[in-house]
């Protein structure tokens, strides 16, 4: 068993696609239904399927998030990744070092208000579990 993606519902689908194609994200199909809703599928490049769905649901209104924390994105270098985010146009949060031999973290906030983490891991690697 594995987890595949993860669905957000989304106000502005375009506005979304934007800010998620800034972060990195590769859009690989889009789902039209006869209501005027959709789905749309997203990878990021290291990717080899879909993990993250965009849900636009227009007849719904707009989205309030809540009940929802974040959603986490490993990166390589978050000196690098935040860079080049905020000469996207994005805003990420300063990075947070936690311990020695901790993860640097940044936080990030979508249009319609969804956390994410960007995480870089020491270089003894992500924790295990077993």
């Amino acid at each position: 068993m594995k987890t595949i993606l993860f669905a957000l519902r989304v106000s502005d689908l375009e506005r979304s696609l934007a800010f998620y194609a800034a972060v990195g994200y590769v859009e690989l199909n889009t789902v039209p239904f006869e209501d005027g809703s959709s789905l749309v599928w997203l990878r990021l490049p290291g990717e080899t399927s879909v993990s993250l769905e965009l849900v636009h649901r227009p007849a719904d209104g707009p989205v309030t998030a809540g009940g929802f924390e974040h959603i986490a994105i490993e990166v390589e270098s978050l000196t690098d990744t935040t860079a080049r985010l905020t000469r996207a146009g994005l805003q990420p949060g300063e990075p947070l070092i936690h311990g020695d031999d901790g993860p640097k973290t940044s936080w990030l906030t979508d249009p319609d208000g969804y956390r994410i983490e960007l995480v870089e891991w020491p270089p003894t690697g992500a924790p295990t579990f077993d």
